[in-house]
C-alpha cells in the first residue's frame, strides 16, 4: 500500500504555483498591445455625421463635393497624373509623344496666331497685303501638314524603339494633333521645356 501510494506520487503531475506578476510575452512581429474590445473599436471608428437639414442643403453639399472633385481632376490632368488622364492620354507611349512634341517649337502651335495676322492684313488697303492674304493661308497649312507627317513618323519610330511591347496604334496622329495646339492650352499640360531632349 505504501509502495502504491509512493508510485502514484512519483507519476502525479506537479503544478508550480503561478507567480503573482507573470512576465508579458510579446510574440515577434506582434502589435505589442492588447486587442481592444469591440465596443471600443466601434467607438473609435465612429465619426460624427451631420445630416443636411433639408433638400437644398443636401444639393449644396453634393455640388460642393463635385466641384472639389472636378478641381482635383483638372489639377491632376494638368500635371499629367495617370490617375486623372483620359483613356486616350494614358500609357507610356502617349506620354512619350506628348514630351516629344512639347520639347520642340512647332509651326502648328503658331497656326492660329498666323491666321489672325492674315485676317488683320486683309483689312489693310494695300495691294501687297491682299496678295499675301491670298497665298499665305495655303502655304501655312501646307507647312503644318508636312510638319505633322514628319512628327508622326519620328514618334512612331521612337515609340517602337523604346516600348516594343506597347501598343503604338494612333500615336502618330496623336502627336501631330498636339503639335497643332497652342502650347499653353495643351491638355495634359506640357511637362518638358522647349529644347529639352526626351
Amino acid at each position: 500500500m505504501f509502495a502504491a501510494g509512493r508510485l502514484i506520487s512519483v507519476f502525479r503531475r506537479r503544478t508550480q504555483e503561478a507567480p503573482a506578476d507573470p512576465p508579458q510575452v510579446v510574440k515577434p512581429g506582434g502589435k505589442g498591445r492588447p486587442t481592444p474590445k469591440r465596443a471600443e473599436a466601434q467607438k473609435a471608428r465612429r465619426q460624427p455625421i451631420t445630416a443636411p437639414s433639408n433638400r437644398k442643403e443636401a444639393y449644396k453639399r453634393v455640388r460642393e463635393k463635385q466641384a472639389e472633385q472636378r478641381a482635383k481632376a483638372r489639377e491632376g490632368m494638368a500635371k499629367g497624373d495617370e490617375k486623372y488622364l483620359l483613356k486616350r492620354d494614358k500609357g507610356p507611349v502617349r506620354r512619350l509623344a506628348r514630351d516629344y512634341v512639347d520639347g520642340r517649337r512647332t509651326i502648328g502651335s503658331y497656326l492660329m496666331y498666323g491666321m489672325f495676322a492674315i485676317v488683320a492684313l486683309s483689312l489693310l488697303p494695300i495691294a501687297a497685303a491682299k496678295l499675301l492674304v491670298l497665298f499665305a493661308p495655303p502655304l501655312l497649312l501646307a507647312a503644318v501638314f508636312i510638319e505633322g507627317l514628319v512628327i508622326s513618323r519620328k514618334i512612331k519610330k521612337l515609340a517602337a524603339e523604346r516600348y516594343p511591347d506597347e501598343d503604338t496604334k494612333g500615336v502618330g496622329l496623336y502627336a501631330a494633333m498636339r503639335a497643332m495646339q497652342i502650347r499653353r492650352l495643351r491638355v495634359p499640360g506640357p511637362q518638358v521645356k522647349p529644347g529639352q531632349k526626351v
